[in-house]
This record gives structure tokens, C-alpha cells and sequence, in this order.
């Protein structure tokens, strides 16, 4: 996936057409639609007591080198042998980020033999990573404390505990794409958000937590719904499916509160409400920079969000090697225009489903329908992505059980 230019990183923003030209310039990379990326979490567990609190100094010393520096300041924080990159969540869940690569099958194997790695280092320490997108055995609980992750919590809390469950216990797959080239970003865009709501449901992965279940299949998704829909509902609506992505983004991002405030000393809470659009109007005593508002995109969550590539974050983690089905079934129905075009066909009827498909998922009879035909159509897509014979075969089994559970929901 195309990276975004080098910037002035301190220029002083004054205006909201300034900061509009900075975020056009940055939020959809334009060119082939050839890279592909994950990004991958899990909690963190004890193995033989998986309930148990997780030291962050057990788990400092199991990472070693890859520790991020979040836990060890003065970590080297290596990249892992195939280039993924450690990082811990707030609540101690482990994340892979890997390159992105112009093979689906190079991408897998590489973040196979990654995760390998971390579950080595993890075992020799008696830890294991969770089987689903939200703790099942724990309450929220931090582990990492920084000036971000105060003023996050701090910030959520005025809403409820939704923000702290997000922050403590939830863990996600996130699936990035190329934007493409710029007569495909729209209809990429688009899909890329319409698939959202039946995909969450086929991959629910979250309705037990703390020991209890929550009458939610995704109580992860759920967890993020509830915290503050100016920084996670979605950006593109199916009511307004022909408006310009790249303006709908600029809308969303000067009309989000901000969440961090970076100053001096360890309190980083902004002040109550103040938008970014109103950080540029003199809401605050000093002008914010390009980097100010760089960061504050680094605070906004909705389910598909541009980096100049298309980050989308609404799936639950999946247990074990199940993480590639998802991924799969994505690269397959954005292989190309048109089975692009025929997967925001299929799931257009369902595409405001969030909340019914993180509660009900494939009980949910329009979003088993869709479900079904999205994974037919990838399944018949799949052939063309250049999978090795044993990956493919073993992808191909997963997706047709998954369809075979669709089919019977949506009878």
C-alpha cells in the first residue's frame, strides 16, 4: 500500500480549508490495488490459569528485544523475524502489525511464522493468546498506563464503562487495503464499508466476557458503539453512497471532539467537547499543527478508517489459524472491480446493520442472506489470489463450513 509523503509536521494550521488540504493529501493513496496488510490482536493469558492477571514484567521478559517501548522504555523493540511489529493495547492485548505485501500467500506465511515466534517466546513464559474478540474471563483492567491512555479513559468514562471494556478486554483483526487508482476509491470506499455489517456477523467472535455471557455475539463491536459516535460510527452512509470519500473524511475528523490533548506533564485531557474545527477557530490558546492533527486521526475509530490505504477494523479477533478466513474472504471480493461492484450489491441491503449484527450476527435473517452470497462469491473468487495448495485447501474448508452455518441461519 502506497505511504504517505514526507510533511511539514509542524506547520501551523489556522484554517479548516488548510487542514482539508492536509487531510486530501494524506487519506487516500491513490494507484494499482495490489498490497494487502494485517494487523492482528489477542488478550493475553495465563496457560494454566487463563483468568489470572498477566505481570507486566512476565510479560516484559517473555517479549525480550520485541518488547514495545510502551512496556520497556528502553526496549530496542525489534521487528519480529518476517518484519511484523510488537505492540500492547492498553489492557495488555498483544498486537502483530505486519508489512503490507502484493501477495496474499507471501502475507500469510509471513505473519504465520510471526505469530509462531511470539507464541514460542510467550510459552517459554507459560502465556498463551485468547481464542476470541473480547476477554472471557476478566474485567476491564489496565496494565499500560500513559498520558494517552489516561486522557482516553478519563474521556470515556464521562460516557460510561464501554470506553474502558474497549481499552481492557477487546481485541480485533484488522484487514488494510489499497484505496486504488482514482476511479475505484469511491466504489472501494463504499464496499469497503458495506460488506462491514454482514462480515461482523459470519466472524463473531465475542459474546462471552468477564465470565458471563452478554447477549451480544460481538461484544467487542458492541463496547465500541457505545463509546462516543463522533469518533466511531462510520464514516460513509448508505443515504449518502455518492458523496466524495475524501470530503465525508474531512466532515468526520474537524467535527470529532478531541480525545488527547499533548502538553507537558501527565495529564493529556482536553478540555470537554472542543472539536478539532474548533481548536482551529482559537477554542484553544495555541493554533494546532499538522502533527496535532495527525494525531487527533490517530484517535478516531470508525469501522473503516483511510491512512492513505483503507484500514478496516470491524472484525473480532478469530481463534487460532481461523484469522486467515477473513482476510481471505476480503482480498478475494476486492480482487477486482467487478466482484467489488457485486459485493456492495449483495450487501447494500444491510449495510446500516452494525448494532443488529454485533447482537444477533447470523440469527439475523438479512444478514445471514448476505453472508451467504458474500462468501459464495468468495469462494469463487478465491482461486484467482495464488494461494500454495495446502492454504488454500485448508481456507477453503473454513469458509464452507462458515457457509454451511449461514445457509442454516438464513433458512
Amino acid at each position: 500500500m502506497v505511504t504517505s509523503p514526507e510533511l511539514d509536521r509542524g506547520a501551523i494550521l489556522r484554517e479548516s480549508a488548510a487542514a482539508g488540504r492536509h487531510l486530501a493529501r494524506i487519506c487516500f493513496k491513490t494507484g494499482p490495488p495490489i498490497h494487502t496488510g494485517v494487523e492482528l490482536e489477542w488478550t493475553m493469558h495465563d496457560a494454566a490459569d487463563p483468568a489470572r492477571c498477566v505481570d507486566p514484567a512476565r510479560l516484559r521478559a517473555a517479549l525480550g528485544r520485541h518488547s514495545p517501548v510502551t512496556l520497556d522504555a528502553t526496549s530496542p523493540a525489534e521487528p519480529l523475524r518476517h518484519g511484523g511489529t510488537v505492540t500492547l493495547e492498553p489492557g495488555g492485548q498483544l498486537e502483530i502489525s505486519t508489512p503490507p505485501r502484493t501477495s496474499l500467500a507471501a502475507l500469510i506465511q509471513a505473519t504465520e511464522a510471526d505469530i509462531a515466534q511470539v507464541t514460542d517466546l510467550l510459552a517459554a513464559a507459560g502465556l498463551i493468546l485468547g481464542r476470541s474478540g473480547i476477554d472471557p474471563y476478566r474485567r476491564p483492567r489496565p496494565m499500560l498506563d500513559t498520558p494517552r491512555y489516561r486522557a482516553m479513559r478519563d474521556t470515556f468514562d464521562r460516557r460510561g464503562p464501554a470506553g474502558r471494556t474497549m481499552m481492557y478486554s477487546t481485541a480485533g483483526l484488522q484487514v488494510c487495503l489499497d484505496a486504488g487508482e482514482p476511479d475505484q476509491v469511491a466504489a472501494r470506499w463504499a464496499a469497503a464499508h458495506a460488506v462491514g455489517p454482514p462480515l461482523l456477523a459470519v466472524f463473531a467472535s465475542a459474546a462471552r466476557h468477564a465470565g458471563h455471557r452478554t447477549g451480544w455475539v460481538s461484544a467487542r463491536m458492541a463496547a465500541w458503539l457505545a463509546i462516543d459516535p463522533a469518533r466511531t460510527r462510520p464514516v460513509w452512509t448508505p443515504g449518502r453512497a455518492d458523496e466524495d470519500p475524501s470530503a465525508a473524511w474531512i466532515r468526520y475528523v474537524l467535527a470529532a471532539p478531541l480525545l488527547c490533548l499533548r502538553r507537558q506533564g501527565p495529564d493529556w485531557t482536553p478540555p470537554p467537547g472542543v472539536t478539532f474545527a474548533d481548536w482551529l477557530d482559537g477554542a484553544l490558546p495555541e493554533p494546532p499543527t499538522t502533527d496535532d492533527l495527525d494525531y487527533h486521526i490517530s484517535t478516531l475509530f470508525p469501522p473503516v478508517r483511510p491512512r492513505g490505504y483503507l484500514e478496516l477494523r470491524y472484525l473480532d479477533a478469530q481463534p487460532g489459524r481461523d484469522w486467515r478466513l477473513p482476510l481471505a474472504v476480503l482480498a478475494a471480493l476486492f480482487a477486482d472491480p467487478r466482484s467489488v461492484g457485486t459485493a456492495h450489491s449483495i450487501a447494500a441491503p444491510v449495510a446500516d446493520r452494525w448494532a443488529a449484527a454485533a447482537r444477533h450476527g447470523l440469527a439475523d435473517p438479512a444478514l445471514a442472506a448476505a453472508a451467504a452470497a458474500l462468501l459464495d462469491l468468495a469462494l469463487t473468487t478465491l482461486p484467482r489470489l495464488g494461494l500454495p495448495a495446502g492454504i488454500d485447501d485448508e481456507v477453503q474448508r473454513g469458509l464452507r463450513r462458515r457457509l454451511a452455518a449461514t445457509e442454516r441461519r438464513d433458512r
